[in-house]
């Protein structure tokens, strides 16, 4: 299993339409499809437009990660993952144990399967509290070992622990990073996160970003940035 190196800039963002109602997912398809081809649906978007919303984006030749974080007995994963064939869905995520991902990867047909590894809004602490007594970078490398070897096709991991993952397991997977930020301090509810510039030097294939283009003054404009920088971090590859 091999995937390109050679993903179009404008696919290398994949903006999280965390929005409340499809009406305003449009509105921010329209205003950035110029700019950005690929978005993320959502628990929230998808609870609140379901398939009517991801449809309508994928009729616009534009691609679609459906974000649901898929964690049920692996019967019902493996449902749950074969409704979203032949839409035209590129990746959606699982979260769960070897059975379910399993389940995931062997009815996943046309729709590439992402392993979530620890959520970009752990910490050690937090890892501590659920008890795990590992930290987050060993933690994330076991879950991305065995999903890769359980036929899932990549990964979303926070791009502190993408170096290890490339270092260790190579090129021939995906690397998704969310909670990327345009600059290191500015957080939110995210703790473990890098710059775009930063996610692209350490090994990601595509960035999930929401809130600071959806909060910028012009989106466009910062959109724009952080494609010079996600070129120039390429080119030093």
């Amino acid at each position: 299993m091999t995937f390109p190196k050679d993903i179009a800039l404008d696919k290398r963002i994949i903006f999280a339409l965390d929005v409340e109602s499809p009406h305003e997912a449009r509105e921010w398809v329209l205003k950035l499809e110029d700019r950005l081809k690929f978005f993320k649906v959502g628990l929230q978007l998808f609870l609140a437009g379901g398939f009517e919303i991801i449809d309508w984006i994928v009729k616009r030749n534009l691609e679609v990660m459906v974000d649901l974080k898929f964690f049920d007995v692996p019967q019902t994963v493996a449902s749950a993952v074969a409704q979203l064939r032949d839409r035209g869905i590129s990746l959606t995520t699982v979260h769960g144990n070897d059975a379910i991902l399993r389940a995931a990867a062997a009815a996943k047909h046309d729709v590439k399967i992402l392993a979530v590894t620890v959520l970009t809004s752990l910490d050690q602490g937090d890892l501590r509290d659920l008890g795990f007594q590992c930290s987050p970078e060993e933690l994330v490398l076991s879950r991305a070992r065995r999903a890769l070897e359980l036929g899932c096709d990549g990964v979303v991991s926070s791009g502190l622990e993408a170096p290890r993952l490339r270092n260790e397991l190579g090129e021939k997977f995906l690397v998704i990073v969310p909670g990327v930020r345009p600059v290191m301090n500015q957080q939110d509810d995210q703790k473990r996160v890098v710059d775009v510039r930063q996610a692209f030097l350490n090994g990601a294939d595509y960035v999930v970003i929401g809130r600071p283009i959806r909060q910028a003054a012009d989106p466009a404009g910062l959109i724009s940035g952080m494609q010079d920088e996600i070129h120039s971090a390429l080119l030093e590859l």
